[in-house]
């Protein structure tokens, strides 16, 4: 089981508290996506414990690396109900980069299950553009969504992957262009991913996490 490890940021007294739980399986940059959800005001716990993922105010899922041996982790530390739980009990769910694309049924980069919470998949990046796609990008919204209100049409953010979802009707809010067009941000319900960091995309990164945070205070 991975340790526990709270990562706290100073709320005004008065001010309710927003438990984050960023989910710990020992694929994911952890400590950049804690400290930029703790400076927008989450109250964060760095977790492998599937009982305080749960009782936590919204749950992030971050990763990167391999598709297969991200389910395979997830798995090993008996964290694949929890992020179905919680996607179920209508708190908030963020997956970022890898963490969007495990919330799919399947990629193509392997042949182990997703977790099933988005119907669809990931393709591979086009052959004719070098891989892994890594750089900034612009993101066109082509649907709306809370989180991503208050940025501008072609807002940039700093993308990190070989394999991306498709655009995909009724799902997709965002999209980018990188040899094909996919989705950048996906949404249903409760649910809300990103195929880019916005930990390491700045201020509109930190606006995204931030409105974030204020949903999940909200519930």
């Amino acid at each position: 089981m991975c340790a526990h490890r709270p990562f706290q940021h100073p709320v005004d007294e008065g001010n309710p508290v927003t438990t984050v739980a960023v989910l710990d399986y020992g694929m994911g940059n952890l400590h950049s996506v804690s400290r930029a959800l703790a400076k927008v005001g989450a109250t964060v716990e760095v977790t492998g414990d599937a009982e305080l993922g749960a009782r936590a105010d919204a749950l992030v899922v971050p990763g990167v690396g391999h598709f297969g041996a991200c389910m395979r982790a997830l798995a090993r530390h008996g964290l694949e109900d929890v992020v179905r739980r919680v996607a179920s009990s209508g708190a908030p769910v963020l997956g970022v980069c890898l963490g969007m694309q495990v919330l799919f049924e399947r990629s193509e980069e392997d042949d182990a299950d997703g977790l099933g919470v988005l119907s669809g998949g990931s393709r591979k990046l086009p052959d004719d553009v070098k891989v892994p796609h890594m750089g900034w990008n612009d993101v066109t919204w082509i649907a709306p969504h809370p989180y991503v209100a208050q940025l501008a049409p072609g807002t940039r953010f700093y993308f990190v992957h070989s394999y991306a979802p498709d655009v995909i009707d009724g799902l997709t809010v965002g999209t980018a262009e990188y040899g094909r067009a996919f989705s950048a941000v996906v949404a249903r319900d409760n649910v809300f991913a990103t195929q880019f960091h916005p930990e390491k995309s700045g201020d509109a990164g930190l606006q995204l996490y931030e409105t974030f945070v204020k949903e999940a205070g909200a519930k």
